[in-house]
Protein backbone atom coordinates (compact mmCIF):
# COMPACT_ATOMS: atom_id res chain seq x y z
CA UNK A 1 0.00 0.00 0.00
CA UNK A 2 0.94 3.53 -0.23
CA UNK A 3 3.16 5.45 2.13
CA UNK A 4 1.33 9.35 3.44
CA UNK A 5 2.20 11.51 5.84
CA UNK A 6 -0.95 13.88 6.56
CA UNK A 7 -0.54 16.75 9.00
CA UNK A 8 -3.65 18.76 10.20
CA UNK A 9 -4.05 21.74 12.31
CA UNK A 10 -7.10 22.16 14.74
CA UNK A 11 -8.37 25.29 16.09
CA UNK A 12 -6.31 26.56 19.77
CA UNK A 13 -9.71 26.80 21.70
CA UNK A 14 -9.80 23.12 21.69
CA UNK A 15 -8.74 21.04 24.54
CA UNK A 16 -5.78 18.64 23.98
CA UNK A 17 -8.29 16.03 24.93
CA UNK A 18 -10.11 16.91 22.47
CA UNK A 19 -7.77 17.19 19.64
CA UNK A 20 -6.60 13.46 21.53
CA UNK A 21 -10.44 12.04 20.74
CA UNK A 22 -10.37 13.60 16.85
CA UNK A 23 -7.20 11.34 16.30
CA UNK A 24 -8.41 8.22 17.57
CA UNK A 25 -11.71 9.27 15.10
CA UNK A 26 -9.89 9.87 12.55
CA UNK A 27 -7.26 7.08 12.88
CA UNK A 28 -10.39 4.49 13.17
CA UNK A 29 -11.61 6.12 9.84
CA UNK A 30 -9.00 5.16 8.22
CA UNK A 31 -8.41 1.36 9.85
CA UNK A 32 -12.32 1.00 8.83
CA UNK A 33 -10.79 1.76 5.29
CA UNK A 34 -8.57 -1.28 4.77
CA UNK A 35 -5.57 1.15 6.47
CA UNK A 36 -3.33 1.68 9.09
CA UNK A 37 -2.11 4.63 10.76
CA UNK A 38 1.88 3.34 11.55
CA UNK A 39 2.17 6.56 13.97
CA UNK A 40 0.85 10.27 15.44
CA UNK A 41 2.41 12.46 16.60
CA UNK A 42 0.98 15.57 18.64
CA UNK A 43 3.13 18.40 18.11
CA UNK A 44 1.43 21.21 20.53
CA UNK A 45 0.15 24.15 20.18
CA UNK A 46 2.00 26.35 18.22
CA UNK A 47 1.83 29.81 16.14
CA UNK A 48 0.39 30.36 12.73
CA UNK A 49 2.35 31.70 10.41
CA UNK A 50 -0.59 34.29 9.40
CA UNK A 51 -4.17 34.18 10.47
CA UNK A 52 -6.57 31.37 9.46
CA UNK A 53 -10.00 31.50 9.75
CA UNK A 54 -9.68 34.30 12.81
CA UNK A 55 -7.03 31.96 14.20
CA UNK A 56 -3.81 32.59 15.47
CA UNK A 57 -2.62 29.26 17.23
CA UNK A 58 -3.43 25.62 16.26
CA UNK A 59 -3.03 22.18 17.75
CA UNK A 60 -0.68 20.29 15.34
CA UNK A 61 -0.70 16.59 14.90
CA UNK A 62 1.42 13.95 12.51
CA UNK A 63 -0.38 10.74 11.32
CA UNK A 64 1.93 8.37 9.09
CA UNK A 65 -0.24 6.44 6.91
CA UNK A 66 0.14 2.93 4.75
CA UNK A 67 -3.33 2.83 3.61
CA UNK A 68 -4.99 2.78 0.38
CA UNK A 69 -5.72 5.95 -1.75
CA UNK A 70 -9.73 5.52 -0.79
CA UNK A 71 -9.04 5.50 2.78
CA UNK A 72 -6.99 9.05 2.40
CA UNK A 73 -9.13 10.74 0.21
CA UNK A 74 -12.55 10.12 2.98
CA UNK A 75 -10.01 10.65 5.50
CA UNK A 76 -9.24 13.92 3.42
CA UNK A 77 -13.11 14.33 2.99
CA UNK A 78 -13.62 14.02 7.01
CA UNK A 79 -10.84 16.37 7.91
CA UNK A 80 -12.83 18.57 5.14
CA UNK A 81 -16.60 18.55 7.30
CA UNK A 82 -14.69 18.63 10.89
CA UNK A 83 -15.13 22.33 11.93
CA UNK A 84 -12.66 22.30 14.28
CA UNK A 85 -10.11 21.76 11.96
CA UNK A 86 -8.45 24.60 10.00
CA UNK A 87 -6.37 23.02 7.52
CA UNK A 88 -4.84 19.66 7.02
CA UNK A 89 -2.12 18.51 4.58
CA UNK A 90 -1.57 14.98 3.04
CA UNK A 91 1.59 13.99 1.49
CA UNK A 92 2.72 10.62 -0.31
CA UNK A 93 6.04 9.37 1.01
CA UNK A 94 8.65 6.55 -0.48
CA UNK A 95 9.24 5.64 3.14
CA UNK A 96 7.93 6.20 6.22
CA UNK A 97 10.13 8.28 9.07
CA UNK A 98 11.25 5.86 12.16
CA UNK A 99 11.52 7.84 15.27
CA UNK A 100 10.28 11.57 16.45
CA UNK A 101 9.81 13.67 13.35
CA UNK A 102 12.23 17.04 12.00
CA UNK A 103 9.24 18.92 14.13
CA UNK A 104 9.97 16.95 17.56
CA UNK A 105 13.78 16.59 17.45
CA UNK A 106 14.17 20.58 16.85
CA UNK A 107 12.51 20.83 20.49
CA UNK A 108 15.86 20.83 22.07
CA UNK A 109 16.71 24.70 22.86
CA UNK A 110 20.02 24.23 21.70
CA UNK A 111 19.53 21.81 18.72
CA UNK A 112 22.04 19.74 20.49
CA UNK A 113 24.83 22.00 19.62
CA UNK A 114 25.50 21.51 23.05
CA UNK A 115 28.64 23.93 24.07
CA UNK A 116 30.55 26.21 22.31
CA UNK A 117 34.04 24.82 22.69
CA UNK A 118 36.05 27.72 20.80
CA UNK A 119 35.19 30.00 22.88
CA UNK A 120 36.87 28.37 25.99
CA UNK A 121 35.99 29.47 29.45
CA UNK A 122 35.49 33.15 30.01
CA UNK A 123 34.72 33.15 33.85
CA UNK A 124 34.07 36.35 35.83
CA UNK A 125 34.57 38.97 32.94
CA UNK A 126 34.45 41.49 35.51
CA UNK A 127 35.60 45.18 35.03
CA UNK A 128 37.09 45.23 31.47
CA UNK A 129 39.46 48.13 32.20
CA UNK A 130 41.92 49.99 29.82
CA UNK A 131 38.31 52.02 28.55
CA UNK A 132 38.01 55.34 30.25
CA UNK A 133 35.67 56.96 27.96
CA UNK A 134 36.90 60.43 29.02
CA UNK A 135 40.68 60.06 28.07
CA UNK A 136 39.88 59.84 24.32
CA UNK A 137 40.55 62.88 22.09
CA UNK A 138 37.15 64.63 21.12
CA UNK A 139 36.72 67.28 18.53
CA UNK A 140 33.76 69.19 19.44
CA UNK A 141 33.79 71.58 16.52
CA UNK A 142 32.39 71.47 13.05
CA UNK A 143 34.50 69.86 10.68
CA UNK A 144 35.50 71.78 7.57
CA UNK A 145 37.14 70.72 4.28
CA UNK A 146 39.94 73.10 3.33
CA UNK A 147 39.30 75.91 1.29
CA UNK A 148 35.06 76.11 1.99
CA UNK A 149 36.04 78.77 4.72
CA UNK A 150 37.04 81.09 2.04
CA UNK A 151 34.53 80.72 -0.31
CA UNK A 152 31.48 82.93 -0.01
CA UNK A 153 27.94 80.97 -1.34
CA UNK A 154 27.36 81.82 -4.44
CA UNK A 155 23.20 83.65 -5.59
CA UNK A 156 21.45 82.14 -8.33
CA UNK A 157 21.87 83.31 -11.74
CA UNK A 158 18.42 83.49 -13.01
CA UNK A 159 16.60 86.70 -11.36
CA UNK A 160 13.09 85.70 -10.37
CA UNK A 161 10.52 88.20 -12.29
CA UNK A 162 7.44 89.34 -10.62
CA UNK A 163 6.26 90.83 -13.46
CA UNK A 164 5.64 87.72 -15.01
CA UNK A 165 3.34 86.26 -12.44
CA UNK A 166 1.48 90.04 -12.12
CA UNK A 167 1.03 89.96 -15.69
CA UNK A 168 -0.96 86.51 -15.64
CA UNK A 169 -2.68 87.60 -12.35
CA UNK A 170 -4.15 90.29 -14.08
CA UNK A 171 -5.09 88.00 -16.98
CA UNK A 172 -7.06 85.87 -14.85
CA UNK A 173 -8.99 89.05 -13.55
CA UNK A 174 -10.33 90.15 -16.75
Amino acid sequence: MPLYENVFIARQDVSSQQVDTMTEEFTKLVADNGGEVAKTEYWGVRGLTYRIKKNRKGHYVLMNLDAPSDAVLELERNLRLHEDIIRYMTVRVEELEEGPSAMMQSRGGRGGRGERGDRGDRGDRGDRGGRERDARPRDDSPRQTEGAADEKPQKSETPKSDTAESESAESVKD
